[in-house]
């Protein structure tokens, strides 16, 4: 995490997910004591969602990350009620979630123009207060941009991702047997034995060029980003999307379906990924799965058989490869074990990062205090 004067931001490359601000109310004006004249309330400080934001555009437009409202105008002989100071605003993006120091929800924007207050205005100077105004209120507050699901299905169209979604979770997508059964991301849920839950998106089917917005281009890729991991589901016999389109084999696939995600956005190369070779009841799929086994153990040697421009920077390394069919059922357990180890190892890591990064704290701030102590 960055510490950048009043802001701490967790980010991938430029996608922000979490943003640390400083939000203070304005501080009221002066009463006027010889003629009982009140001073204005200071301004509020008000979270707002608004349409096509983003935590990026927050962080950059507003680079000093302090959001204070305006000061109550004080009590004057020609305006004995002074008025109230100017509210501060604060755009954020649609499905923010706003906490406090302390984790404690303040509330949640789920829809454009929702508005938070949090932070509110000092109290003008009046009699109560012997005339003298009161500050703002002072709040830390934290942004979290909800993530779509824990996992994201990655893979070009009629690879069964929407038939294996509806095996793992409760979701019942429309499935078909035409190259574009998802129009839309489906979310299901995985519901564990001892009433764990992880979230699973069937995301558009990708196609070669979906980084330049052909077929469901960005609009699949973006979503993807807001999923913790991937999971890479692909048709062991491999790919063709039409007669007049190349054939892919499984690992072409793979490494076609790595270079999407690269030229979209390479910090996606980032994410934990799992791998789901699916169709496994179809005939010589044993054959296949042992000989993209071997060119996955060394994608080098099988690189050459691709163009310069389709080869990926650096190819995913998955963390379990499960062959699985989502027609017999084959797998399905095993890979539902293997999601929620992958997600509760990378929230082990997530953890000890936090808790180091605490004990440096603890550490900095004792050498500070102890520097301080007369000798």
């Amino acid at each position: 995490m960055v510490h950048c004067s009043c802001v701490l931001f967790r980010k991938y490359g430029n996608f922000i997910d979490n943003l640390r601000l400083f939000t203070k109310g304005g501080t009221g004006g002066m009463g006027y004591p010889r003629l009982g004249g009140e001073g204005g309330k200071g301004g509020d400080v008000w979270v707002v969602a608004q349409n096509r934001m983003t935590l990026k555009q927050l962080k950059d437009r507003y680079p000093q990350k302090r959001f204070v409202a305006g000061v109550g105008a004080n009590s004057k002989i020609s305006a004995l009620k002074g008025s109230k100071g100017k509210d501060c605003e604060i755009p954020v993006p649609v499905g923010i979630s706003v906490t406090d120091e302390n984790g404690k929800i303040i509330g949640e924007l789920n829809k454009e123009d929702d508005r938070i207050l949090v932070a509110e205005g000092g109290l003008g100077g009046k009699l109560l207060t012997n005339f003298l105004p009161l500050k703002g209120q002072k709040r830390v507050i934290h942004l979290d941009l909800k993530l779509i699901a824990d996992v994201g299905l990655v893979g070009f169209p009629n690879a069964g991702k929407s038939s294996l979604l509806s095996q793992v979770s409760h979701a019942k997508p429309a499935i078909a047997d035409y190259a574009f059964t998802t129009l839309k991301p489906e979310l299901g849920k995985i519901m564990y034995n001892d009433f764990k839950q992880i979230s699973v998106a069937d995301l558009p089917g990708l196609i070669e060029g979906a980084h330049m917005n052909k077929g469901m281009g960005h609009k699949f890729l973006k979503h993807i980003e807001r999923t913790r991991q991937l999971l890479f589901v692909v048709d062991i016999s491999g790919f063709q999307l039409s007669y007049r389109t190349e054939y892919r084999t499984a690992f072409e696939t793979i490494i076609l379906l790595t270079k999407e995600l690269e030229l979209y956005k390479e910090e996606l190369q980032t994410k934990p990924a799992l791998l789901a070779v699916n169709k496994m009841d179809l005939p010589d799929a044993q054959d296949k799965l042992h000989e993209l086994m071997n060119q996955l153990q060394n994608p080098k040697d099988f690189l050459h058989l691709f163009g310069k421009n389709m080869i990926p920077e650096r190819t995913v390394e998955f963390q379990h490869i499960i062959p699985v069919s989502a027609v017999t059922g084959e797998g399905i357990e095993e890979l539902k074990n293997c999601i929620r180890k992958s997600l509760d190892e990378q929230a082990n890591q997530e953890n000890d990062a936090y808790h180091k990064k605490q004990l440096l704290n603890l550490w900095i701030s004792d050498k500070v205090s102890s520097s301080e102590l007369p000798s």
